[in-house]
């Protein structure tokens, strides 16, 4: 039996994937399982639940997040400030929305993904939610994400493009007939 291991190295390597949720089909808990998996390195050959070998996952687009049902104005996100009495608070997501952005639910919906263990919170620094399109990590972005895991018409494109094989036909317009009055055009 070999003892070569291969390059792990590479697989140990921390790659950055950009996510737009805008262009994306799935609903907010179909997309924050996706990116736990990134986060917590499950995608790589040498994934270990105690070692952190995750990427980077920056999350564009999420003012436009999908949500199914009538979660947006029923969900309602607890916590408590240990202070006894007065110290439980909740908030509806619609609310949570408008003070903090829909990056801020996509957030916590990843971090209840994630395994409750002393990695959790370095994982989840790894995770760069922005509401639009602009960020700041285009230098870093390797690996583009897919729209769907899903076939049809909102799922990835696989091959090449397809090339149209008919003709092109130019379509420049026909001379337009000289005006009454007007010398004809001279041949030569």
């Amino acid at each position: 039996m070999s003892q070569v291991i291969g390059r792990t190295s590479l697989a140990f390597s921390r790659t950055w994937h950009v996510l737009n949720v805008a262009a994306d089909g799935r609903s907010l808990g179909r997309l924050a399982t996706a990116i736990a998996v990134t986060l917590m390195g499950k995608h790589k050959p040498v994934y270990d639940p105690s070692n952190d070998c995750g990427d980077y996952v920056v999350a564009i687009g999420c003012n436009e997040l999908k949500l199914t049902g009538n979660k947006r104005y029923k969900k309602m996100y607890y916590k408590h400030t240990t202070r006894p009495g007065t110290g439980f608070k909740q908030i509806v997501m619609d609310k949570l929305i408008k003070k903090f952005g829909a990056g801020e639910v996509l957030k916590r919906a990843v971090s209840g993904m994630l395994p409750k263990n002393r990695l959790r919170d370095v994982r989840l620094a790894r995770l760069r939610v922005f509401e639009g399109q602009d960020h700041p990590y285009k230098k870093n972005i390797v690996v583009m994400e897919a729209q769907s895991n899903r076939r049809g018409p909102n799922g990835p494109k696989y091959g090449p493009p397809v090339k149209d094989t008919k003709k092109k036909q130019s379509k420049e317009p026909a001379a337009a007939p000289p005006a009454e009055g007007a010398p004809a055009a001279i041949a030569t």
